[in-house]
C-alpha cells in the first residue's frame, strides 16, 4: 500500500498527465466521465423506488453505495471528472501549469462532463425509463431535483464544498490501492457518505435536473412547482460548482500537496 507521501506524488503525476492531454482526448475522457456519473445516478434512483418502506437512513445509505458505481467506473477507466479535476490546482501551486492552462483544462472537462450526462438523459428519456414501476422511477427524479433546487445559494455552496471534499478524498485514497479491489473499497465509503447525507455534486446534477425538467410535463403531480433552466443555474449549478472547486481544489488537492509535496517541488 502506498504511503501518504507516495500518494501525493501519484496524484500529482496523474493530474499532470491528464492536464497535458490533447483537447480531443480531454473531451472524450470527460464525455465518458459525465456518462459514468449519470449512470451511477440512474442506479441511485432505481434503488430509491419503493424505499419509503425502509428507514430513511438505511434507504439513503443504500442509495449512496449504489451511486458509488459511477465514480468507480470513472477511476477504473481513467475517465475525466470535473470534481476530481479540481485537484489540478496543485499543479498551479507547483509551477507545472499556468492559470490559462488550468482554467482551459477545467472548462474542457466541465463541458465534456455536461455532454456525457446529457447523453444519458436522452437515452433515459427516449427509452421511457421514467415510467418504470408505474412512473415511480420518474417521481423519484422529480422529488430529488425539486429538493436540490430548494437550497439557498449559500447552502448549495456549502453542500458543494462538503461533497467534493469527500469525492476527492475518495479519489486520493484510491491511489493507495494496488489492486482493483483496493481501489473500489477506498472509493465506496466517502461516496456513500456524501450521497446519503445529501451533499451536492455538480456533474450528477447535470443529469438529474435536466431529466426532471424533461419529464415534469408528463409526470409532475398537481401543485408541483415547475423546474426551470434559469433556476437550476442560479440556485444549484453555479453555487455547487464553486463549492466543488473549493472543496476539491483547495481543501484536498492544495492542502495535501502542501503537506506531502514531493521534494522536487519543495525546492521551487
Amino acid at each position: 500500500m502506498a504511503t501518504p507521501a507516495e500518494m501525493a506524488r501519484l496524484v500529482q503525476d496523474a493530474m499532470l498527465y491528464k492536464a497535458q492531454a490533447t483537447v480531443q482526448r480531454t473531451l472524450l475522457l470527460a464525455l465518458a466521465g459525465g456518462a459514468h456519473i449519470a449512470l451511477g445516478f440512474v442506479f441511485y434512483v432505481t434503488s430509491q423506488v419503493g424505499a419509503e418502506a425502509m428507514p430513511w437512513g438505511v434507504a439513503k445509505v443504500l442509495g449512496g453505495v449504489v451511486f458509488s458505481v459511477g465514480l468507480i467506473m470513472v477511476v477504473l477507466t481513467g475517465a475525466d471528472l470535473f470534481t476530481s479535476t479540481t485537484m489540478t490546482l496543485m499543479l498551479k501551486a507547483s509551477g507545472h501549469l499556468s492559470w490559462w492552462r488550468l482554467l482551459r483544462h477545467w472548462g474542457l472537462v466541465y463541458l465534456g462532463n455536461a455532454a456525457g450526462a446529457l447523453v444519458i438523459v436522452a437515452l433515459i428519456f427516449v427509452g421511457g425509463v421514467q415510467r418504470s414501476a408505474d412512473s415511480a422511477w420518474g417521481r423519484v427524479v422529480l422529488a430529488s431535483a425539486s429538493h436540490k433546487l430548494d437550497h439557498s445559494f449559500v447552502a448549495a455552496l456549502a453542500l458543494g464544498i462538503a461533497c467534493n471534499l469527500l469525492v476527492c478524498l475518495a479519489v486520493w485514497a484510491a491511489f493507495s490501492g494496488r489492486t482493483t479491489t483496493d481501489k473500489i473499497l477506498a472509493l465506496v465509503g466517502p461516496v456513500a457518505l456524501f450521497v446519503a447525507t445529501g451533499f451536492e455534486h455538480s456533474v450528477a446534477n447535470m443529469f438529474l435536473v435536466p431529466l426532471a425538467i424533461l419529464i415534469q410535463p408528463e409526470l409532475a403531480p398537481v401543485g408541483f412547482e415547475p423546474l426551470t433552466w434559469g433556476h437550476f443555474l442560479t440556485a444549484n449549478l453555479i453555487p455547487v460548482t464553486l463549492g466543488n472547486i473549493i472543496g476539491g481544489g483547495l481543501m484536498i488537492g492544495l492542502f495535501y500537496w502542501l503537506v506531502f509535496r514531493p521534494k522536487r517541488d519543495a525546492a521551487r
